[in-house]
């Protein structure tokens, strides 16, 4: 099952605006455990089967992970090959690159609110 947006943006006949984009990307973005997939296939030329990667998103469940495992395939973002398991795609490589800034902004971050409490 794919996101509403996602399947506008495949179903549209022109090509997509910022707008468009944005927008089903965020909507993929907010589901539950996305990111945190994403997050954890960051490792490069590692492939995760299904049990390990789920081991290492902590409570997933079976079923959620299938069914974002299939959002992010049919969103370009992740790749499975039978024989070694999931890995990011070149998509989800570039959208490692795109985050990098938050990953300086996050520890700034993460002082500040604990200075703050």
């Amino acid at each position: 099952m794919t996101t509403k947006r996602l399947a506008q943006l495949v179903a549209a006949t022109e090509p997509a605006s910022g707008k468009d984009a944005i927008n089903a990307a965020l909507e993929l973005f907010h589901r539950r455990w996305t990111l945190r997939i994403l997050w954890e296939l960051r490792a490069e030329d590692v492939s995760l089967n299904f049990r390990a990667l789920q081991a290492a998103c902590g409570d997933l469940s079976a079923s959620v992970l299938n069914q974002r495992l299939a959002e992010l395939r049919e969103a370009l973002l992740v790749e499975h090959d039978p024989g070694s398991g999931y890995h990011l795609a070149p998509q989800g490589r570039s959208l490692l690159v795109a985050i990098a800034p938050l990953l300086k902004w996050a520890p700034q971050w993460a002082r500040e609110v604990q200075k703050a409490s």
